[in-house]
């Protein structure tokens, strides 16, 4: 057996040797690159899910870089013009994002959908194609860069959210930054009473705890997390009354 196909059934194993997983991604297909990065094509029934197969598969030796083509089930029947739609007004009415131009694509260039007092503050650039919600532009903080990507995940077409948003100038990065943007998503959704909710982050690892009334808030609450941009695991000790 050659040592490409020792590192992609490596890869295999990863995915199917992870129980979080449970054999929940569909039409998984696997390709070793050139370079030594594997792209992954699969299915995934929530964003919880593509992110643990996307760690489970870095942390398999050998694989220097993933191809990300692993996509989330939609949460409803969308197209794309509908997509927009929603996101164009829940970034308009968004109060943190009143001083931003927006731009949508649509027909082949970017078209202006709110000007800003002064442009210069912050831009956010919106294309979606097959579901696939791609961000670009530049904002004054990661938190605006999270609570964009946060968005476009609520959204029930969207079947993946591609983040370029540039954070100008540069913020270090750190785990008060994200379990700040966890308790902002708290906050924000209103199917989650986020003073029931606790969020404290290590490295790049949320845990969640706390007490709400149904599963329904608990499994939300743990959504929510999942949807920051950075968190790569979420332990969800939130109990139900």
């Amino acid at each position: 057996m050659s040592a490409e196909s020792q590192l992609l059934d490596q890869a295999r194993a990863a995915l199917k040797g992870e129980v979080r997983l449970d054999h929940k991604l569909k039409s998984v297909h696997i390709v070793l690159n050139a370079d030594g990065t594997v792209t992954i094509e699969a299915e995934a029934p929530s964003v919880a899910v593509k992110k643990i197969a996307l760690e489970r598969l870095a942390a398999v030796p050998g694989i220097v870089g993933i191809v990300d083509r692993l996509h989330v089930a939609r949460a409803a029947s969308m197209g794309d013009g509908e997509i927009r739609a929603h996101l164009r007004g829940a970034y308009i009415d968004e109060p943190a994002f009143k001083r931003f131009a927006i731009r949508e694509f649509r027909h082949g260039s970017f078209q202006q959908v709110q000007g800003a007092p002064d442009e210069s503050y912050g831009c956010l650039d919106i294309e979606v194609a097959d579901g696939v919600v791609t961000l670009n532009g530049r904002v004054p903080g990661l938190e605006s860069k999270r609570l964009a990507g946060l968005i476009a995940w609520w959204i029930p077409g969207t079947r993946d959210v591609v983040n370029g948003i540039v954070v100008d100038p540069p913020e270090d990065d750190g785990p008060d930054h994200i379990a700040e943007a966890v308790r902002l998503a708290l906050e924000k959704d209103p199917f989650v009473n986020a003073g029931q909710v606790r969020a404290t982050v290590t490295g790049c690892v949320v845990q969640l705890t706390g007490l709400v009334p149904t599963e329904t808030e608990r499994e939300r609450a743990e959504d929510d997390a999942w949807c920051i941009f950075g968190v790569d695991n979420v332990v969800n000790e939130i109990k139900v009354a």
